[in-house]
């Protein structure tokens, strides 16, 4: 960031008063490395960002969105891990009912072991099959607000050699819930599917830990994103932050203490960071 006999500068770059401003403490309130000076230029600020924001893609898979993908099915046949006649009778009852994944009818009709479906949409999304068996419950609790963690059905696993952070999901990979992670925490993320049971039980798990307080804020408008915004960093004064766009929703990490900024990308408490989750033109 630019400084100014040896003061930091506003990182509005239309600020009518430089690097003269409210706070005395120029190392907060921050934004995405940037020190707001007053409410309005944190506005312009956050203004800017959303602009960003909207203006990026959201991913839908690693290749693309209308990247080819094969029927589950054919790829449970192909592996040999299911007959013809069987897959014909899972689908002949999928039809019958209306409803339900292919992988269900299979695992229900054909005795098929749910571990083979798992492997087998693994091999369809390109992504691997992921264990929960190092998960650390309370520490992945303060790697996502609930909100989105529910909404988004990703599960935080763990994190390995201080680099690279585990997303686990049930039936496809959200890459877009993946690549906010991966923006807000700095870490490389490796998004796999977990087996069903073992996603559910995951998520049970979690939810009974202790998340950084944080519910969703419905918006009117989007004109109005950029005044809410601001007015969280003016009450929090974090010595830094960072926005992320994920579907629908809005995300501001902002960290209180710059010590809480650790090696690992996450934080150690709930008291280390503080989250909004922003949803424009609806009810939460």
């Amino acid at each position: 960031m630019a400084a100014k006999n040896g003061r930091e500068e506003c990182g509005n770059a239309a600020c009518p008063g430089g690097w003269r401003g409210w706070w005395k403490d120029h190392r907060r309130p921050m934004l995405e490395g940037r020190w707001g000076c007053s409410p309005g230029c944190l506005e312009t600020m956050a203004r800017a960002a959303l602009r960003r924001e909207a203006g990026g893609e959201q991913p839908a898979e690693p290749e693309g969105e209308h990247r080819h993908r094969m029927p589950l099915g054919l790829i449970l046949l192909g592996q040999g891990w299911i007959t013809p006649e069987q897959l014909q009778r899972a689908m002949e009852r999928q039809r019958r009912v209306g409803r339900g994944p292919i992988g269900a009818w299979l695992t229900e009709e054909c005795g098929l072991e749910p571990s083979c479906v798992t492997r087998g949409l693994g091999l369809q999304w390109g992504c691997p099959v992921l264990s929960a068996g190092e998960f650390d419950p309370q520490a992945m609790a303060l790697a996502a607000p609930q909100v989105l963690v529910e909404r988004l059905g990703m599960v935080p696993l763990r994190v390995a050699g201080g680099r690279l952070l585990y997303l686990g999901f049930a039936g496809r990979p959200d890459w877009a819930a993946a690549l906010a992670m991966e923006r807000i925490s700095g870490l490389k993320v490796e998004s796999g599917l977990l087996e069903e049971m073992e996603w559910t039980a995951a998520r049970q798990r979690l939810r009974a830990c202790e998340f950084v307080d944080a519910g969703l804020e419905p918006v009117e408008r989007i004109e109005l994103l950029p005044g809410r915004i601001a007015a969280a960093l003016v009450r929090m004064q974090p010595r830094a932050s960072r926005l992320v766009r994920v579907h629908e929703f809005h995300w501001l990490r902002m960290w209180l203490d710059s010590r809480a900024m650790g090696a690992s990308g996450l934080p150690q408490s709930k008291e280390d960071v503080a989250d909004r989750v922003y949803v424009v033109g609806r009810e939460a």
